[in-house]
């Protein structure tokens, strides 16, 4: 809407620029203007003088203009992201950019040149006035930041000693939940960070039409609420973002190595992307192989079969953990409780899987 209004305002110059100009060179046609004579006007050079300049300014300039600003931002203002903040600095670079406006004018002594200098004049304060406006909107975040220290919690994660004691929690740790018990053991120390980034992508989910989206996306906002109130965990929201950057794990990773901080995920992908970069990561799902119990071949072990496995013969049970358990010859003992002794042990990126037969009197 503002770029329209803007192309508007530079054709309406244009077209008062170009009438000036044709009467300054002596190419204006004499023409005395009244109701009767009206329509004798659309013949003369005055006219297609204006229609030039309108067009000119309509399409040219403001396409030169729109050019350059497109080197310093891609600028588009979404009213729902107004804040006061986002309105003080919109004035600031409106005031800035009519300040610099000025100073070219008086410079120049544009007021100063025959019949079209107040024109140009009224054209450069406009000119700049919107490009102060609009470099101010796109740099909100670091004109923000230096002026309110609205980042300061941001600003003291980069500065402060590098520990690496901090964590980063990624959308798929929030919503599986098990880092908020894991955090109140005590094990995981340190500042938990969760990105604005991070934050939008939950809320998304939150939002989704579909309905195990949306519970899981509920689930992971819960989660939160519950570690924020936690005295014991510390949990520190930054609105740290990279626009040049899409993807969410490309900005965790980015963010990652910045803060010098580690990522808590459970994104396989993820870890491997990370672990290429030269990032920390801890996984839960690691966590919780690396905590099941020690079981050894020749141990013996109560279960119930659940069902037939994908060989002749074998039945399926599964610890408590979740661990499955083949069972050699279970078939039979579907849906019945039975000891087992342990044959061996298969450990794999998915999980661990014991391999069993019954134990015999």
């Amino acid at each position: 809407m503002l770029k329209k209004i803007m192309r508007y305002i530079f054709a309406i110059f244009g077209g008062i620029i170009a009438y000036h100009l044709v009467d300054i060179f002596g190419l204006a046609t004499e023409y005395q203007f009244s109701w009767q004579n009206i329509g004798d006007f659309f013949l003369t050079t005055q006219f297609f003088a204006v229609l030039l300049g309108f067009l000119l300014g309509y399409f040219i300039i403001f396409y030169a203009l729109n050019q350059l600003l497109n080197f310093i931002m891609d600028f588009e203002v979404k009213v729902k992201d107004i804040t006061w903040k986002k309105i003080v600095i919109a004035i600031i670079g409106l005031i800035i950019g009519l300040i610099i406006g000025a100073i070219i004018n008086f410079v120049f002594s544009i007021p100063n040149i025959p019949r079209i200098g107040m024109p140009l004049q009224i054209l450069i304060n406009i000119t700049f006035t919107y490009m102060g406006f609009a470099l101010a909107i796109h740099k909100e975040k670091e004109i923000s930041s230096f002026l309110f220290q609205s980042n300061k919690e941001n600003l003291d994660f980069t500065k402060a000693k590098k520990t690496g004691s901090d964590k980063i929690l990624d959308t798929s740790v929030i919503i599986d939940g098990r880092i908020f018990d894991i955090c109140k053991t005590g094990f995981i120390e340190g500042n938990f960070i969760i990105p604005e980034f991070v934050l939008e992508e939950l809320q998304h989910i939150a939002d989704s039409s579909d309905d195990l989206k949306r519970n899981r996306g509920r689930r992971g906002l819960d989660i939160l609420r519950q570690m924020q109130n936690d005295v014991k965990i510390k949990v520190k929201i930054i609105d740290a973002d990279f626009d040049e950057i899409s993807e969410v794990d490309s900005k965790l990773v980015r963010l990652a190595k910045n803060l010098d901080a580690k990522v808590l995920t459970n994104d396989y992908n993820l870890n491997k992307v990370a672990e290429l970069q030269g990032v920390n990561v801890l996984n839960i799902n690691e966590l919780a192989n690396a905590v099941k119990p020690v079981v050894l071949p020749g141990e013996q072990m109560d279960v119930k079969v659940i069902k037939e496995g994908k060989e002749n013969g074998q039945g399926v049970a599964y610890l408590d953990d979740g661990t499955m358990i083949v069972i050699e010859d279970g078939v039979k003992y579907i849906g019945d409780d039975v000891s087992v002794l342990v044959t061996s042990i298969l450990q794999t990126a998915a999980g661990r899987m014991i391999f069993a037969r019954p134990k015999t009197n």
